[in-house]
């Protein structure tokens, strides 16, 4: 296993509020940013049990998260090969196929995404759109954690201002509506907790592919502290979201891009460009955060046989391979289609090997494993 760089230099923000801002990197992708998967999994259950759904999916990434964190701080593993190595041990390969199966699906559906607010925006072709994704992620992936991490940061100052005054500009356009669907709506049923957990489940794999961002955290408590930042964090963005899309309850969930309904019915077109320019720019965080995942995979492999890490070169080779094969799928599977079924396979498919372990052997270890020995002095 690797060991992290020296944390002794780190920043209050790397140790605390970056894990956080690289989860929500990861989770917003195409369907979030988008409102698609606020439609499929909280829709359904109505304003108030989309509420519960949205809280109770922020509890499970914020406890799956802090155990991770800690584990792999634990474990002195900061990329997902090191850290399933220690969690499962030969079974790690489990894992492995997993995700995967994991990227092909999110990449398929980030260029999916990116053709589609291509074409709505700015009436481009939609391949045009999926295949400029394409050469950002590859672009930014190519120079490595130190670049990753700073798209991270200022994507998320980007998001958090765009998503604050979306909601702004929703409350003054249709806060009327908004306030009608919530007074209106039952409270919560038994559904809302399926969507939760299935939401929760596949997204929080997360918390595994953004573990080179970990390397900064000083103790235990660091790792524990971030993690549960990590789940408000990452959710934020959706609740602001998801009350806005209340104003049209029941009828936006039937909506392939429920961000540009509303966005035309705010009738503010500069603010319109900016949201789009918003999602595109967390398509590509997202993009970028589970290709890393691979690069720093390999890197750690080959590293591990006494040669030098990737270059610039072989990460960019690597991540164009990735994204061609996953726009295929794009095109040929469309971004509704993915979002509703393959996701609910990839949320059994986590549990599976990643969740139960997790929360089984992986806490198990944590309660019999004193924290490491710096940690007493930090």
């Amino acid at each position: 296993m690797r060991s992290a760089e020296p944390a002794g230099g780190s920043s209050w923000f790397q140790r605390f509020l970056l894990p956080g801002f690289a989860l929500k990197a990861v989770i917003i992708g195409g369907g979030y940013a988008t409102g698609r998967e606020l439609a499929e999994y909280f829709v359904p259950a109505g304003p108030w049990g989309g509420l519960a759904a949205m809280l109770l999916a922020t509890a499970v990434w914020s406890l799956v998260a802090a155990l991770t964190f800690a584990l792999a701080r634990a474990l002195g593993a900061y990329d997902y090969r090191a850290f399933f190595k220690g969690l499962l041990g030969p079974a790690w390969v489990l894992f492995e196929a997993a995700y995967i199966i994991f990227v092909i699906l999110i990449l398929a559906v980030f260029g999916a995404a990116a053709g589609a607010i291509g074409a709505a925006t700015f009436g481009w072709p939609e391949p045009v759109g999926s295949a400029l994704l394409a050469l950002l992620i590859v672009a930014v992936t190519a120079r490595g954690t130190g670049v990753v991490e700073q798209m991270f940061k200022y994507v998320s100052i980007l998001l958090y201002t765009v998503y604050a005054l979306f909601l702004v500009l929703a409350l003054a356009r249709f806060g009327g509506l908004i306030g009608q669907g919530f007074a209106d709506a039952p409270p919560p049923s038994g559904d809302w907790m399926s969507g939760g957990l299935t939401y929760a489940s596949y997204n929080i794999v997360g918390a595994v592919v953004i573990l080179p961002v970990l390397r900064h955290l000083t103790s235990r408590r660091d790792a524990l502290v971030a993690g549960l930042i990590a789940g408000p964090l990452s959710m934020l963005p959706a609740i602001l979201f998801f009350v806005a899309m209340m104003a049209f309850y029941p009828a936006i969930g039937a909506e392939v891009l429920p961000s540009d309904y509303l966005l035309r019915r705010m009738e503010v077109p500069g603010f319109h460009i900016l949201f789009q320019v918003m999602i595109f720019a967390a398509l590509l965080e997202s993009g970028a955060g589970a290709v890393h995942a691979i690069n720093e995979r390999i890197s750690g492999a080959v590293e591990s046989r006494g040669r030098a890490p990737l270059g610039i070169g072989a990460r960019a080779l690597i991540g164009a391979a990735i994204l061609t094969g996953c726009m295929f799928v794009a095109d040929a599977v469309g971004l509704v289609d993915l979002i509703a079924s393959g996701y609910r396979f990839l949320a059994w498919l986590f549990l599976a090997v990643y969740l139960a372990p997790l929360l089984t052997i992986g806490a198990w270890r944590l309660l019999r494993r004193p924290p490491m020995l710096q940690e007493s002095v930090s």
